[in-house]
This record gives C-alpha cells, structure tokens and sequence, in this order.
C-alpha cells in the first residue's frame, strides 16, 4: 500500500503521469515520493523530446515506448540508495537495472537505468541519447558533448549538415530548459522520504 505521499507525487496535477508499468513498479517499491515527482518531471521532457524528433526529423527511428519507459525509470535505483536523492553518487544506475529485471522488465527497457548517464560507450542508441538529454534539460542543465551526439544522428539521418540540425535542436531545448524552474519546484514540493 503506497503512502499518501508516494500517491500524490503519482496522481496530482503536474508533469505528464508515467506509464502505468512505472507507476505500479513505484507503487510496489514503496518509492520515494520525491523520486516520483523526479521521474515524472524528466518522463514529460522526454514525452516533448520524443515528439519533437518525430515532427521535426520523421525518418530518424525512435523505439517510444522504450525511451518514454526508460525516462520514467531511469533513476529507480535510488529505492535502493536514497541518499542519491539529495547527493553525488552512481550506485543508483547498476542497481535500477538489477531492480528492474528482478521484476520482470526486459533488457530493452530496463537499460535505461544502468546506462542513463553514459552517453559515450559504443552501445550507446538514440534512444539512450534522448533520456540522457531529458534527464538534463529538465533542471535547464545543458551538456555539449551529449548535444553533439544527438545533433550529429539527427544530422546523419535527415541528410543535413550539423549546424541545421544544431539550430533546430537547440532552440527547442532552450523552450524546454525555460520551464526548469517550475518542475524543480514540483519535484521539491515532494519529501525524499515520508
């Protein structure tokens, strides 16, 4: 039975609700309201992401479900390790994978945890690219080594040249980062621990 807590940080108007599959895994781990309210905020930038890249670049191949599920677990990992709620620290990332396939998730969906904040390694896919982005540029903090990489792909696969797809990127991003102060203050109107 989830808290009253863990409950509003699900239900209450705010960021887009997480896919059911999350919110029940959360519900399940008793999770942290606060993380919660963090994955739905970064869960609804990749929401906007995803449908941006759709709209503005249809040939580039986007698994939706798959990064919209990975945006909303990403950090499921610090049930395990709340104090990474509040504080530095990776331990989060190996655990949310364990966690979630212990429970059943595929390896599709279940990546996302353990590799959500390394976007350099060779098996790194565009999917990747984007919950890294979303979990990012929902507090407005900007990475250009990451940015380059999706800018690069989006380049690649519409046939242009970097700089197009750069300008488009990054006015885009910038709308984005201009509603970080109102989902901080979301996700900091929920306890880290009840």
């Amino acid at each position: 039975m989830p808290t009253a807590a863990l409950r509003r940080a699900l239900t209450e108007p705010g960021p887009r609700p997480l896919p059911d599959r999350a919110a029940d895994l959360l519900t399940t781990l008793d999770a942290p309201p606060r993380l919660a309210a963090h994955l739905r905020a970064v869960h609804d930038v990749a929401v906007q992401l995803v449908d941006w890249v759709a709209l503005h670049h249809p040939t580039v191949e986007v698994d939706r479900e798959a990064a919209l599920f990975g945006a909303a677990t990403h950090d499921i990992g610090k049930t395990l390790h709340p104090d990474e709620l509040s504080g530095p620290g990776s331990a989060h990332e190996q655990a949310g994978y364990e966690l979630l396939r212990a429970h059943g998730v595929d390896e599709r969906l279940a990546r996302f945890a353990r590799d959500h904040a390394s976007w350099t390694g060779p098996h790194i896919g565009f999917d990747d690219l984007l919950v890294s982005l979303a979990d990012k540029v929902w507090k407005a903090k900007r990475v250009p080594d990451l940015e380059q990489r999706v800018v690069d792909h989006l380049a690649a696969a519409a046939g242009q040249q970097p700089w197009e797809a750069f300008l488009a990127l990054d006015d885009f991003l910038d709308t984005l980062a201009a509603d970080a102060d109102s989902r901080l203050a979301y996700q900091a109107s929920h306890p880290i621990a009840v």
